[in-house]
């Protein structure tokens, strides 16, 4: 049984119920499966059905395809409990309503409560499952699925850690980040440690850089009150960039059991050199605010000016970070994130830029300014490039690059799950492979609270503005010392200079 605190909000429409219908059409979930949503909403369980599937705009074209009693066998499963007033009153009736479900159900009490509220809502509502027996494994095994963002900075994700491991236990607890949902994601394992090709060259050894690029061509759309007092570092690098910052870093794990592959990610996240002093924080940061512009000759509003946001906010909408890892495998090797609003397109990629040759016999021809790379696209056009040197016809040996490529939508007869339907699965499954453990949350934190410290207390802290539609402020490129600029899947469409400092 799935319970859903919070189900009358928009991700259980959007995302929850879209996934289990998906697992339900393609004959994944377990044959007495139910949901039951629990929120502060009035509503009977035929009001709540209608809301999810039978009148969602995120199921309409699925529903069309599909007769009505198919479909009436998966709403028959959704249920819907009104806990009045307060998520912190206690749950008798709730626990009757599940325990009357369990019995009318068959779910031999196996409970999954998803946390779809605000994270000041996590510990109380644990607290009332554990009040009415609900996190027993006596019958059963119990699971709690809680959403990001997992804290606002090291201490406050300690506080949250704590709060739920006083009434669950460490293994019952599921930290989703929908980003390790992605096939791609999970891909840059495969990638590495099952080809000859790539694994005895990922080191210091044949890697000069690693670039990871995160871009959204949207603002920050209605969620202004929300971003303003989180940010770009908060909102994604915090949690989903480091989490592929992990994957990239690790070292080869004993075996593909969970626990194995989460040991190894928390020991890169530790490993990542946390920078303290103002000097490396000034030269290896930068922050940046979209401002207004016009893209495509419609203007769009400046980051200060959209619902939500203070006027005189220094929010970032754009941040970069240039750091390096202490271990012996990447010493010396700079990794350079950035994540950014308003980009000129939607895309998220990492790229492993490879060394030249040592001696380079055809240096004349121009080849020394175009390194091998390797790239794996994570979103969107999800698949993997490989960029190598081949001779130009002709005379000479003048060379230039050429792609090998790869891309997932080639794979005929192939679904690709969706982020929410894998980490549902494997949560029912019990396998936690792709959810963040307490110790990697915090190490992760570790890293990015004195980012945040320096930016809000720093002396010479600078917000620069860079015109919506542009790849962030010129001076970005400056971050990535001697190679040049970042690599910019697509062109800019605005036209505006890229730079200004606006406070």
């Amino acid at each position: 049984m799935l319970i859903i605190f919070g189900a009358s909000g928009d991700l259980t429409a959007r995302k929850l119920i879209p996934g289990l219908f998906n697992l339900y059409v393609a004959q994944q979930l377990p044959e007495n499966f139910v949901v039951l949503g629990a929120s502060r909403s009035d509503m009977t369980d035929e009001e709540f059905r209608d809301k999810v599937v039978n009148k969602s705009p995120y199921l309409k074209e699925k529903l069309e395809d599909l007769k009505d009693n198919y479909v009436k066998g998966f709403t028959d499963r959704i249920f819907y409990e009104d806990l009045g007033s307060d998520y912190t009153a206690e749950y008798s009736g709730l626990a009757k309503r599940i325990e009357t479900l369990n019995v009318d159900s068959g779910t031999e009490s196996n409970y999954m409560f998803y946390f779809s509220t605000p994270p000041s809502l996590y510990e109380p509502i644990a607290k009332n499952l554990a009040d009415a027996g609900l996190n027993s494994q006596e019958k059963g095994w119990k699971r709690l699925i809680v959403e990001k963002p997992f804290g606002y900075s090291l201490e406050s994700a300690k506080i949250l850690n704590n709060g739920l491991q006083q009434y669950f236990k460490e293994p019952q607890i599921y930290r989703i980040d929908h980003y390790l949902g992605k096939e791609t994601v999970q891909n840059l394992l495969v990638t590495r440690f099952s080809n000859s090709i790539f694994e005895p060259l990922w080191n210091r050894n044949y890697i000069h850089h690693v670039e990871i690029t995160n871009a959204e061509s949207v603002g920050v759309e209605k969620r202004g009150g929300y971003y303003d007092k989180s940010g770009a570092l908060r909102d994604m690098f915090q949690n989903h960039l480091m989490q592929i910052v992990s994957l990239v870093v690790m070292e080869p794990p004993i075996g593909d059991q969970p626990e194995e592959i989460r040991n190894e990610k928390v020991k890169a996240l530790k490993s990542l050199r946390i920078m303290q002093d103002e000097k490396t924080l000034f030269d290896h940061t930068i922050r940046a605010q979209y401002v207004a512009s016009e893209i495509n000759g419609e203007k769009v509003k400046g980051y200060r000016e959209e619902d939500g946001v203070d006027p005189n906010s220094i929010t970032e909408t754009y941040a970069a970070v240039k750091f390096f890892v202490d271990n012996w495998r990447w010493h010396g090797v700079p990794f350079y994130v950035r994540t950014a609003k308003r980009m000129p397109t939607k895309v998220t990629e990492v790229i492993i830029h490879f060394k030249t040759p040592h001696h380079q016999i055809f240096k004349d021809s121009g080849v020394s300014s175009k390194d091998n790379k390797l790239i794996i696209r994570i979103q969107p056009d999800e698949g993997v490039l490989i960029k190598f040197g081949v001779k130009v016809p002709g005379q000479g040996f003048k060379v230039e690059r050429a792609n090998l490529d790869f891309y997932y939508s080639s794979l005929a007869q192939t679904y690709v799950m969706e982020a929410y339907e894998r980490l549902l699965l494997d949560a029912m499954q019990g396998d936690a492979t792709l959810y963040a453990r307490a110790d990697e949350v915090e190490a992760a934190w570790e890293f990015v609270d004195p980012i945040l410290d320096y930016w809000k207390n720093g002396k010479d802290v600078r917000m620069y503005g860079y015109a919506a539609g542009v790849w962030g402020p010129e001076n970005s490129d400056e971050l990535i010392d001697d190679l040049g600029y970042w690599r910019n899947p697509g062109e800019n469409l605005a036209d505006d200079p890229g730079y200004c400092v606006i406070c």
